[in-house]
């Protein structure tokens, strides 16, 4: 039996995927858990699927690698994530650890004392720490996001968006076998049908590092983020979830 997958989605990050990789299995070991780890590359156009696999040729069994053939996203990325893993805890942490693997305590504890099948990292709630903040405008922009998912889509979450959310194996597979977006509103969709279906989501405070070299564009990113954020509802309203 496999404690805890650790989904990380990669596009282009061949120098932070190695580091953060050896991170993850670090503190992994320390917990004593069998583990595995699925990178996903995202058609990545640098030398992101090389160091994969070569962490997969290396640690055989417990580091596996899958790739889309083009840059889908991250949300579509996540998903086949989720399909491959077999722990009975599937978590997934972006690629550069903003949110650092020792906040899984803290995750896995919210579960355990709630009974919940999701747990959210959050960088909003009282007790998060923000180590680094991100420029004013992407603070403000992302509160704006947030506002606005809330009245589309799920309730009473402060912050979708942070990449570290943990689930119980079997809340992770119905979720993101109905999940319809690839894009980075994608977090926003999965909690939405969490809630639509039933499963119970906590909220809980992390440690936070803003990574200066993000992949997510303000403007462009953000601008089919909220665009997303209307399909949810739409496909919601056509009964696409069901």
């Amino acid at each position: 039996m496999i404690n805890i997958t650790v989904i990380i989605p990669a596009f282009n990050e061949e120098e932070r995927l190695g580091p953060s990789v050896e991170k993850i299995v670090s503190f992994l070991e320390r917990q004593g858990k069998s583990y595995e780890i699925i990178i996903v590359d995202d058609g990545s156009t640098d030398k992101t699927l090389s160091v994969a696999e070569q962490f997969a040729a290396h640690d055989a069994g417990a580091v596996k690698v899958l790739k889309n053939e083009m840059n889908r996203g991250k949300g579509f990325s996540v998903k086949q994530g989720v399909a491959a893993a077999a722990g009975e805890l599937i978590l997934f942490s972006d690629a550069d650890l903003s949110t650092p693997m020792e906040e899984l305590s803290s995750l896995e504890a919210a579960l355990n004392a709630t009974g919940a099948a999701v747990a959210a990292g959050s960088r909003a709630m009282a007790g998060s720490k923000i180590i680094r903040h991100q420029p004013f405008y992407r603070e403000f922009m992302g509160k704006v996001f947030n506002k606005i998912a809330r009245l589309l889509t799920f309730g009473g979450i402060k912050d979708s968006q942070c990449g570290f959310k943990l689930f119980r194996r079997e809340a992770a597979k119905k979720l993101f076998l109905l999940s319809r977006i690839d894009g980075f509103a994608f977090d926003a969709e999965i909690i939405f049908l969490a809630q639509k279906k039933g499963y119970e989501v906590v909220e809980v405070p992390v440690r936070w590092t803003n990574s200066p070299n993000t992949r997510v564009s303000a403007i462009r990113d953000s601008s089919r983020m909220f665009a997303e954020l209307v399909k949810i509802r739409m496909n919601y309203l056509a009964r696409r979830y069901n």
